[in-house]
């Protein structure tokens, strides 16, 4: 996945055919064969990618005038806008993410808007990306806190070169817990070596730490549109592919971005 690595992409490594087992329990172990050099176009898959559309004004609590995010784009998240508790309580209880990772998602879409307002970045990939990552912050049987914290911590497995690519430790474990080999990290998975990069503080606490669901929606939130504006199929599906470098996680993430979608505005 270009500069992040994920651990689901890190096999890639290892040849044209690769066993990618995804560290959610086991639970969805599967084969995959290595991707395209590309994203395929829309019409060659068998999931179609997801235009984003933005969330309603409804879906902003009140601002001056306009009900839109008004904060400058440096300001922390907390400041932008805040998600209206009467829609996040409809849309979760319409898509199932629970009310403290969807309003992580929502957070994300709404700083990226007053950041890169031309990138078109919604909040249900975001959450999409986030259900195959970690379901959202409960892998395991994590529980996500109020705080934005799961506990216990989601770990990926240790990228030392057994079925994996091997990743030498890049943060001293500050992140993975591990100081001879890196891990991916919390509710969106990330490597440390590419949270050095793109962390981000989505919650306005001073510090970016991939394992808190504010910072990693946000982090994930810029590093797609960093990767491709997503207001159209072929920009969309370039800004996943870019996140992992797989043409079947693509069509995942779409399947789940327009399911969320759907039931959000049903």
């Amino acid at each position: 996945m270009g500069a992040r690595w994920s651990w689901r992409e890190v096999a890639l490594a290892l040849g044209a055919v690769a066993l990618l087992a995804v560290f959610l329990g086991g639970v969805l172990t599967h084969v995959e064969a290595a991707p395209s050099v590309s994203p395929a176009s829309p019409a060659e898959r068998p999931v179609d990618a997801f235009v984003e559309v933005p969330m309603r004004k409804d879906a902003v609590a009140a601002a001056p005038v306009t009900g839109e995010p008004v904060a400058a784009s440096s300001a922390p998240l907390a400041l932008v806008a805040s998600v209206d508790p009467v829609w996040l309580a409809r849309v979760s209880a319409a898509t199932g993410i629970p009310p403290r990772a969807l309003q992580a998602y929502a957070n994300a879409q709404l700083r990226i808007a007053t950041e890169q307002p031309s990138c078109g970045l919604g909040w249900s990939t975001v959450a999409a990306i986030g259900a195959i990552e970690s379901d959202h912050g409960r892998h395991g049987g994590a529980v996500l806190g109020e705080n934005g914290y799961p506990t216990p911590a989601i770990r990926g497995p240790a990228l030392d070169g057994d079925g994996v690519a091997a990743i030498a430790d890049t943060d001293g474990g500050r992140w993975d817990g591990d100081t001879r080999w890196d891990r991916a990290v919390g509710p969106m998975q990330f490597i440390p070596d590419t949270w050095s990069r793109w962390g981000a503080d989505g919650n306005g606490d001073g510090v970016a730490d991939p394992n808190q669901i504010d910072d990693a929606a946000l982090a994930t939130a810029r590093y797609l549109c960093g990767a491709s504006a997503m207001t159209d199929a072929a920009g969309w599906r370039a800004a996943v592919f870019a996140y992992n470098h797989l043409d079947a996680y693509v069509d995942d993430v779409a399947a789940a971005a327009n399911r969320y979608a759907a039931a959000a505005a049903g």
